[in-house]
């Protein structure tokens, strides 16, 4: 069974940073596709950023290249989002999701993120 457990949300204020952090059980975070989500009540769930090919590869969405990094540490078995300079519209649950060798997909309970003035 694959778990994955979130943590590192909070309240900050615009150009704040915060770093979520996505532990995985079951699962080795280099050998899946690794991305965050993130969700306002009310609106489908967003991605956000991805790491895949072992680390090599990253993806992210245009609103937040350039401003959030997302990365990997084997040796913790966890997956990382830096989020620097942080906006008022980058406020959201954000999920941590892992799909596996067979393309299922695994979700974690998410975290919250506010950014307010």
């Amino acid at each position: 069974q694959v778990r994955l457990v979130e943590s590192g949300g909070g309240l900050v204020h615009p150009g704040e940073s915060l770093r979520l952090s996505c532990t995985a059980s079951g699962l080795a975070v280099d050998d899946a596709a690794m991305s965050w989500y993130r969700q306002v009540p009310g609106e489908e769930r967003d991605f956000v950023a991805s790491i895949f090919s072992r680390g090599t590869k990253t993806n992210y969405r245009d609103a937040v290249r350039g401003r959030f990094t997302i990365s990997i540490d084997n040796a913790k078995n966890t997956v990382y989002l830096q989020m620097d300079r942080l906006e008022l519209d980058d406020t959201a649950v954000y999920y941590c999701n892992a799909q596996d060798r067979r393309d299922y997909d695994w979700w974690g309970q998410g975290t919250q993120v506010t950014v307010s003035l």
